[in-house]
């Protein structure tokens, strides 16, 4: 069951954080449920051979270009040695990812080898093209991080990315000019910030208001709700995509509904496991563009996957979810 993934109007009080409202996701600015209504879908393919399904993508504010819902996170299930052994379980996972329709793949050079094995498994089935590829730039000073970002290149063996992230903030000053000196070039589409604590969340929200970057990510999960204070109302109002991490909070929510029957009524928003109904509780947010779990299995990249596929549960029902996995 254990998987990994590394004063408002309407507000109401609840969560771990201490008596901080968290906003309604369905009380949100105007921007954003023109988005939702806009929600653009993206292929699937079933490995059963049964007629394509479809993921649904949501538009990265940018550019108004559809990103699907759910895709991979690499921290720790990336990182391994060059044998076929360790490297084909991987090669499935990016397999399961593309036919059930995810195109995002996230990393770091935090995360050991994996921008490398990635790089490698894309290249061995002709991946690029279906990839929408995510890394960041981890070091201080401005030749530092030109010369660790010219080595994602040669690591993830493209000429160009999709996300560039200046992960955890870090030099973020320094390294926001020169990935929008790239992102004039050509050499990256989207330039984005990062953290993993919510600690760090009032940092983020300057970084945004005085960028305004194409993209940010954070954790955000169903025990985990800080975000949905002003961080989430804030990408919304601004027009920043939002990837979330540590959906799963490193898999200490599959500890807690371990040997737990799902309850029938996840059955009214197509959650078929708890994996999907964790999820969905993150991506029933409109302000959400997409979520990254990591895994280093296929078939639970197939089941994150199904997250993205059919109903969302509205703002009653999210309540009741919280209510339930609090009460476990």
């Amino acid at each position: 069951m254990k998987r990994q993934d590394v004063g408002i109007k309407g507000a109401s009080f609840h969560g771990d954080h201490g008596a901080r409202p968290v906003v309604d996701p369905y009380r949100v600015p105007e921007v954003v449920r023109r988005y939702r209504c806009r929600a653009l879908l993206a292929p699937r393919f079933p490995a059963t051979g049964a007629a394509p399904e479809r993921m649904l993508a949501r538009p990265i504010p940018a550019s108004g270009e559809a990103l699907p819902i759910v895709g991979l996170g690499t921290w720790q299930t990336f990182d391994v040695g060059g044998s076929s052994r360790a490297r084909a379980p991987l090669a499935d996972v990016l397999q399961a990812l593309f036919e059930h329709g995810g195109t995002a793949i996230d990393s770091s050079p935090m995360y050991g080898r994996s921008e490398g094995v990635v790089g490698d498994l894309l290249a061995g089935m002709d991946g690029h093209r279906r990839a929408f590829i995510a890394t960041k730039v981890w070091t201080e000073g401005r030749e530092r991080g030109v010369r660790q970002m010219n080595d994602y290149m040669r690591l993830l063996r493209t000429g160009r990315l999709d996300l560039m992230q200046i992960h955890n903030l870090v030099d973020w000053r320094t390294h926001m000019a020169s990935l929008r000196e790239w992102q004039q070039d050509g050499r990256i589409r989207y330039v984005g910030i990062t953290h993993y604590t919510i600690s760090a969340f009032d940092s983020l929200e300057q970084v945004i208001a005085a960028t305004r970057p194409d993209f940010v990510q954070f954790p955000y999960s169903i025990g985990v709700r800080a975000a949905e204070t002003r961080l989430l109302p804030l990408c919304a109002e601004r027009g920043v995509a939002v990837l979330v991490n540590r959906p799963y909070e490193a898999g200490g929510l599959f500890r807690k509904v371990r040997r737990r029957e799902l309850p029938d009524w996840a059955a009214d928003f197509d959650a078929a496991s708890w994996g999907q109904f964790l999820l969905k509780y993150i991506l029933a947010h409109p302000a959400v563009t997409c979520v990254i779990p990591g895994t280093s299995k296929a078939k639970h990249m197939a089941d994150n996957a199904g997250a993205g596929h059919g109903r969302m549960p509205d703002g009653a029902v999210r309540r009741r979810m919280i209510e339930l996995v609090e009460s476990l």
